[in-house]
This record gives structure tokens, C-alpha cells and sequence, in this order.
């Protein structure tokens, strides 16, 4: 068996040593996945400004430019940013900081976006957890005309679709209730509902009704009534 010629393993290891300076020196050509975003233009050639070597990026660098007290409210120059209506600043209510969970600077290739983490509202204090719209845009449909109150009464925070909410729950929906949402939640309000959306529940019936009983309450219904024969409330 032929040994392999000493200068070929000088030539492999020289190689190598070269190609390691260059991923060092240049590691913008050598090694990144795409473009920066378009603030990070500046930086755009120096990988060491939020990138700890053979770490990968760090928060500890993430926050030496973007101070966490400052981000949504002023740029790292200082300057006041514009407010936008219905957003707000939330970075400040992190559970925790980790830019990466949410961020990331590179317009890749398709196949490295699968490795990226998905955003996770654990992350987020149980405050900011009732605040979707400050993050969330309200869809436009007609269940969701002027939605008010937290979106987690149908949704979960692990995906949007499917929702959850159990209408039956609360009260069934027969063939004489299937009307539109407005008809006992006004205004779209789903913290809230009526029983006085149609005439066959006028409060002069109701109150008719209910007086020989001794019910004076003629708010709650569904205290009483789960559904349209009135069997199924909390008190039974």
C-alpha cells in the first residue's frame, strides 16, 4: 500500500487553516443565509455585532443596541418612534428575554426556515396574554364585526384554527334561536347577552311570567335556562 506523500496533508490542513481564517474574517461571505433586514443594513458585514463566535446570536448582544425598556417606544438613537393605533409596546411585559424566539435578522433559504422556533406566548406575562389586539389584526367576517373582550374565550394560543367556544355550553341553539350573533350579544359584545332581542321576550312577558314564581332577577337567564325548555341552569 502506497503512504500517502507528506506535502498532500500540508496542502489539506493549509486549506483548512485558510478556510477557518476566512469564516473568521469574513464570515458575511462565507457562511451567512441572506440578507439582513433592512435596519440591520449597517451592520450588515459585521456578524460579531449579534453574533457570540461559535455560539450562533445572542440576546446579551440583541439588548446592548436595543435597550428592552426602549423597543416599540424610541429607535437606538434615541428618537421617539410613531405610535400606531391600536399597538403597543409589550416587549417590556416579557416573561423572559429571548430576541430569538421570535426574531430572526436573515431572509434565508426555504429550508432553514424550518428550523427556526415558532413564537411562544409563553413568553409573555399573563397580562400581555389578554392583549391579542395589540399584536393581532381583528378579522373582518361577520362573526367578528367589532369583536370585544379576549380572543382566548374561542381561540387557543397554539393556533388560531380551530376555535374552541362551546355555544351549547352556555345555551343551546335550537331551530328558534339560530339568529344572528347581535340579536342577544349587542354591539358584538360576547362578555355580554340579552334575552330582549326579539319580541317574544319582551321584559312586560318575561316579567308576567316570572312574577308568580318570585324572580326578580330577569338578567340571567341562562341561570335558569340552557336551552329553549328551560331545563339545564346552574341550579339544577
Amino acid at each position: 500500500m502506497e503512504v500517502t506523500r507528506p506535502w498532500i496533508w500540508i496542502l489539506i490542513w493549509l486549506n483548512l487553516a485558510v478556510a477557518a481564517v476566512l469564516v473568521f474574517a469574513y464570515p458575511h461571505l462565507m457562511v451567512s443565509p441572506g440578507a439582513v433586514v433592512p435596519g440591520h443594513l449597517e451592520i450588515a458585514t459585521d456578524c460579531f455585532a449579534c453574533h457570540a463566535p461559535l455560539r450562533g446570536p445572542s440576546t446579551t448582544l440583541c439588548i446592548g443596541c436595543h435597550a428592552v425598556a426602549d423597543i416599540g417606544l424610541r429607535s437606538t438613537k434615541g428618537q421617539n418612534l410613531p405610535t400606531k393605533a391600536g399597538k403597543a409596546a409589550f416587549h417590556q411585559e416579557l416573561a423572559q428575554q429571548n430576541c430569538m424566539a421570535c426574531h430572526s435578522d436573515h431572509a434565508g433559504p426555504k429550508l432553514t426556515l424550518r428550523n427556526r422556533k415558532p413564537f411562544s406566548h409563553a413568553l409573555l406575562t399573563d397580562a400581555v396574554h389578554e392583549q391579542c389586539q395589540n399584536c393581532h389584526k381583528s378579522p373582518k367576517d361577520k362573526l367578528h364585526p367589532s369583536p370585544v373582550g379576549s380572543c382566548r374565550e374561542c381561540h387557543s394560543q397554539t393556533a388560531w384554527k380551530p376555535a374552541t367556544f362551546d355555544h351549547d355550553k352556555y345555551f343551546e341553539l335550537d331551530s328558534d334561536h339560530k339568529v344572528e350573533c347581535s340579536t342577544c350579544h349587542p354591539k358584538s359584545d360576547y362578555r355580554s347577552y340579552t334575552c330582549y332581542g326579539c319580541h317574544e321576550h319582551s321584559p312586560d312577558r318575561v316579567r308576567s311570567k316570572h312574577r308568580e314564581e318570585g324572580i326578580v332577577d330577569l338578567e340571567k337567564c341562562v341561570r335558569c335556562h340552557r336551552s329553549a325548555n328551560g331545563e339545564g341552569g346552574e341550579d339544577d
